[in-house]
């Protein structure tokens, strides 16, 4: 089952990561390290869930470019549901979501993020690389995320629950793997 990383409520959670394919050359049981971006497009819901709280469920997903010496190349699509719990009277934002980074030949790559930020800022955390098949079954490491939002569109559904698109971008500067 794909997975998807979602935008968040009334602030961005936007998590997802790694794209692999030609550029991910690791030997086996060897540590190696890519640059990765991800261009995704969110849908989901917000909801009232407290005096001063609200959350986000939903997800995210979109393409996924690992940065080579000739410059970026597509090389993966990333599926995140995600959940963000969003404080209404300091914005700030806290975030998990489940990611399936499906390369173009078909191999797949699994990873939990969480972050923390502010919302309609970004949100700042950790991608933790949990398993993958094919060629990624066993793959294990993990990078520094940025998750940013440059599109939102709310929608008022229901008293308490507001829909919600958006775009965005998220950056793993060093995403650090290894396969065994």
């Amino acid at each position: 089952m794909k997975r998807s990383v979602r935008k968040l409520g009334l602030g961005v959670l936007a998590l997802a990561i790694l794209g692999a394919g030609v550029s991910w050359s690791a030997a086996a049981g060897e540590d190696a390290m890519v640059k990765v971006f991800v261009s995704w497009q969110g849908v989901g819901n917000t909801f009232q869930t407290g005096a001063k709280q609200a959350t986000f469920v939903g997800a995210l997903m979109g393409p996924v470019y690992t940065e080579t010496e000739r410059g970026p190349v597509h090389t993966a699509t990333m599926v995140c549901p995600v959940m963000v719990a969003i404080g209404l009277e300091d914005a700030v934002q806290r975030g998990t979501g489940h990611c399936t980074f499906t390369q173009l030949d078909g191999a797949e790559i699994y990873a939990d993020i969480s972050c923390t930020g502010i919302s309609l800022v970004g949100c700042a955390g950790e991608l933790k690389l949990i398993g993958g098949t094919k060629r990624f079954e066993g793959v294990s490491g993990g990078g520094h995320v940025t998750i940013r939002s440059d599109f939102r569109q709310i929608t008022q559904s229901k008293p308490g629950v507001a829909k919600e698109e958006g775009t965005g971008s998220l950056f793993v500067q060093e995403l650090r793997y290894k396969l065994p």
